[in-house]
């Protein structure tokens, strides 16, 4: 199996940032979880077509992720709670 670029973009960085190390275990295995199995999360609909969802557990709270893939690469695009995510992944 050849490997699998993970690639990040700014807006993820920059929330990735404000995380504390306990958060920061729990985003690592879920982006494992996309890696393993990209079909993991949910595909959007609309004018968010490209885009993948995977929802998990982050310190009892649920966090979602958006990312990108085709079978050499994972893009991952923003992480948030529900409220307003898809309206600031719209931007």
């Amino acid at each position: 199996m050849s490997k699998i670029i993970v690639l990040q973009t700014p807006l993820f960085l920059r929330k990735k940032k404000k995380l504390n190390k306990n958060q920061i275990k729990d985003l690592d295995a879920a982006i494992r979880v996309i890696i393993k199995n990209p079909e993991a999360g949910v595909q959007k609909k609309g004018d968010l077509k490209d885009i993948w969802v995977y929802k998990f557990q982050m310190v009892n709270q649920k966090t979602l992720l958006a990312y990108q893939w085709d079978p050499q690469k994972r893009i991952l695009i923003t992480l948030g709670v529900h409220e307003n995510f898809y309206r600031d992944l719209k931007k």
